[in-house]
Order: C-alpha cells, then structure tokens, then sequence
C-alpha cells in the first residue's frame, strides 16, 4: 500500500515530503520491492535459466563516443534471442550498454534513464558524467545480491563530456565490476563474453582522435572479430537484416545509426572480410 493511495485519497507522506534528488532513493522508501535488486530470489544459481546478453563495445574519437552492441542473447547452448537490443541513451548526452543477464540489465537501464532525468528535473540542472557513473555504480551494488547468485549485469557507460574545456577530447568511457566499482577507461572498453577478441581487435587499429566514421567502422570490426571467435556473439545477419546497434554522442547529443547506415558498414565489413579473412 507504500506506493498507492490510502483510504481517503491522499498520496502517502513519502510523496509530499522533500528529499533527495534520487530516483532510486525515493523508490527505495516508496516502493523498494520495485527495485531489481530487492527481489527475493530461490535459492542456488539461476544463471542458466535466464537470457544473458553479450558483447559492448565503446571507443572515443574527435567528436565524443561511440558505442555498438550485437543482437544476440544465449541461455545455456541455445540462442535464445537473435535480434535483443543492448545499447540505449541513457540521456541526451551519454549511452549505456548492458551485458549479463539479460532482464535485469534492462530494468536497470530503464531505472538509470528515470534516475537522470528525475534529477534534472527537481535539480533544474544535468549531473555531470562522472556523476551519472556513480550513480549508476550505486545502483549495480544495489543489485550485488542477485549478482552473487548468478544475475549479475555489467554496464558500459560511455558519454560526451559537456564541462570538459576540450570539446576534442570530451568522449569518457567507464567500466563498472559487480561490486560497484567504476573505472575510466582510456581510448577504448568493451565487455561481455566476446569482449577478450573484440579488445584485441581494437587493440591494433584504434588510434586517438579518429573520426566518427573510423569509430563505428572499428566498433562494427571488433563486434565481428568477437563473434568470429566467441559462439555467444551474434555477428551481422544478412538474411534477416540484423545489424548491430550502434549509437554515438558527440556536442549535438546522443543518436542511434539507423538500420539503413548500420547495414552498410556491416556489410563494408563482410566484403573487407571476403577478400582478406585474417582482417
């Protein structure tokens, strides 16, 4: 009854009080079995049972960030999922991919997207990126339980720097572990299972201060690298016409590629790939 209206109508004190400028605080206190880390679980490992979400990229360049995911969820050997989507804005500013089990990545990404705009809106000011990063590390601590039992979800969060004083070198890449922990990252990040190969590939080619272009090129390179070699990463699918999403923020804000522009560097990709196999 926390969360609806008691018998007389009134919105419940929580509502009418002031306080923090959380989203995730007030739900707390509201409703907290809402919140995906409050959620009684069976016990042992679930793990199996569930879709789990794969390979994130993220790579900076001149203009901001860019950031790809591929469309594939496993559950144990089967594909549970050929076309999931993993990569979203997280505001008009910054991106988030997930990897992990797949569900509660989701509503943890939806509850970050109320998050931010919950404080923008009784702030009257946006948070800054290091900011949002925190934010989002609390509520992944925030889901250590279900994480120890085999939900675990890790982030990549990557964004465009309004306050930095070089709009040139204003793209930020962070990872986060279970426990909360975040960690800038330099150049370039991925995660998930297909992360070993997809690293490797951006390895070689990344340099700094490419263009957008060069980024979403090398972005959709190493998602194929990874699922070249990694079976829970879903490669470009021309039959169905599945491409990778792919987003970027730069000072104009946060915008997904359409399918149309996706496909075509993927399918860039694959002739490079035809005519030389080894990259």
């Amino acid at each position: 009854m926390a969360a609806g209206l008691d018998p007389s109508g009134r919105l419940p004190a929580v509502f009418t009080t002031p306080g923090s400028s959380s989203f995730t605080e007030f739900l707390s206190l509201a409703a907290p079995e809402l919140l995906p880390g409050r959620r009684l679980l069976p016990a042992g490992a679930s793990a199996d049972l569930l879709p789990h979400a794969t390979t994130i990229v993220a790579l900076t360049c001149a203009e901001g960030v860019v950031m790809a995911g591929d469309r594939r969820a496993t559950m144990g050997n089967l594909i549970a999922s050929r076309d999931i989507e993993k990569v979203f804005a997280a505001d008009a500013y910054s991106l988030v991919g997930i990897a992990g089990t797949a569900g509660v990545g989701i509503e943890l990404m939806r509850l970050f997207q109320v998050e931010l705009e919950h404080y923008e809106k009784i702030e009257g000011a946006m948070l800054s990126l290091h900011g949002k990063a925190n934010r989002l590390a609390t509520m992944i601590r925030n889901n250590l339980g279900a994480a120890l039992q085999g939900l675990a979800v890790i982030p990549l969060f990557a964004g465009f720097d309004v306050d930095a004083e070089d709009a040139s070198h204003a793209g930020r890449i962070f990872s986060f572990d279970i426990a909360g922990g975040v960690y800038e990252e330099k150049g370039y990040d991925a995660i998930g299972s297909g992360s070993l190969f997809a690293k490797s590939s951006l390895k070689k080619r990344f340099r700094a201060g490419g263009t957008v272009d060069v980024a979403v090129r090398l972005a959709m390179e190493a998602l194929y690298d990874a699922a070249d070699d990694d079976t829970a990463t879903g490669g470009p699918d021309l039959i169905r016409k599945v491409f990778p999403v792919v987003m970027v923020a730069t000072a104009e804000g946060s915008r997904r590629l359409t399918d149309e522009e996706s496909g075509a560097v993927a399918e860039a990709v694959i002739r490079g790939r035809t005519e030389n196999p080894g990259g």
